[in-house]
């Protein structure tokens, strides 16, 4: 890392650890396809993705990077680069399977559970992705996610919010289904209608639609779809998805597997996420090493 002040959001060591061979395979791939032969390596991968992580982790604009980390043009490369070449998803997954791992579960999740969370767009965002949620009076895009049952995320879609989650549901589900074969159940909401019942049938999924008990008043955590709205509040810690501010989808998606990969190596390693709560928050002792 270079000589400067460390910042909350930057990595550890020990995550550093975690990430490192993937991030550094896939320059040596790209080396090897003499995308960038003859030339050493300008730029540190750890300050590339300790910037990245910077954005996501307070929202700031890309061209609003502190002067201390690598010009923002440069780092927003990298994040498209990383972004189309699948580094985030496989960051994901790996780190996924580590998480299972540590909680004695088996690597191969069997079960999901499927939400959607419809959020505002930036201005930057174009019309055309975008659309109106009218049972949230939202106008935006719709983020939908798969998680097993520990709240890990095993994909993402992002779509417009005029989508309803039934038809992004069916997708999203054929993903999962494709990347996970050992998947049998998965636990929705009663947004999910008929023909998502019978999309998973197809796939020899059984699916169970958990609901609020009739009734009940208040906060009442549901059983399974708890797993998934609990990780939509902690993906919420990173501002940059307090709206949706990325002018492609598929780069949103990006961001949610960051902001997932960053929580899910922060409990790998043992790490508190840094939040504005902590008094403590900006003393040098607390900071990532």
């Amino acid at each position: 890392m270079a000589d400067r002040r460390a910042y909350p959001s930057d990595l550890s060591d020990a995550r550093w650890e975690l990430i490192e061979p993937v991030l550094s395979a896939w320059r040596s791939e790209r080396r090897g396809r003499a995308l960038d032969f003859g030339r050493p390596p300008e730029h540190d991968l750890r300050e590339i993705m300790n910037a990245i992580l910077y954005v996501d982790r307070t929202g700031v604009q890309w061209r609003y990077l502190p002067h201390d980390f690598p010009h923002w043009n440069t780092v927003y490369g990298y994040f498209a680069k990383w972004q189309s070449d699948g580094i985030f998803a496989q960051l994901n997954g790996l780190l996924r399977e580590l998480v299972r791992q540590q909680e004695g579960r088996n690597t191969k999740p069997s079960a999901c559970v499927i939400d959607a969370q419809s959020v505002k767009t930036s201005t930057s965002v174009p019309a055309t992705s975008q659309g109106t949620d009218n049972a949230k009076k939202i106008v935006g895009r719709k983020r939908s996610i798969a998680t097993d049952t520990l709240g890990l995320l095993l994909a993402v879609l992002v779509t417009a919010a005029g989508v309803q989650d039934s038809v992004a549901g069916t997708q999203l589900l054929g993903q999962v289904a494709a990347a996970h074969p050992d998947l049998r159940k998965v636990w929705v909401d009663g947004g999910y209608r008929k023909h998502f019942v019978e999309h998973a049938a197809t796939l020899g999924i059984d699916m169970e639609v958990t609901t609020r008990t009739p009734g009940t008043r208040g906060f009442i955590p549901i059983p399974k779809r708890w797993a998934v709205e609990r990780i939509y509040g902690r993906l919420m810690l990173h501002r940059r998805l307090v709206r949706d501010y990325e002018a492609h989808p598929h780069r949103s998606e990006a961001v949610i597997h960051l902001a997932m990969s960053d929580l899910m190596a922060r409990r790998l390693t043992g790490e508190a996420t840094i939040s504005w709560r902590d008094p403590t928050s900006m003393d040098q002792k607390h900071m990532p090493g």
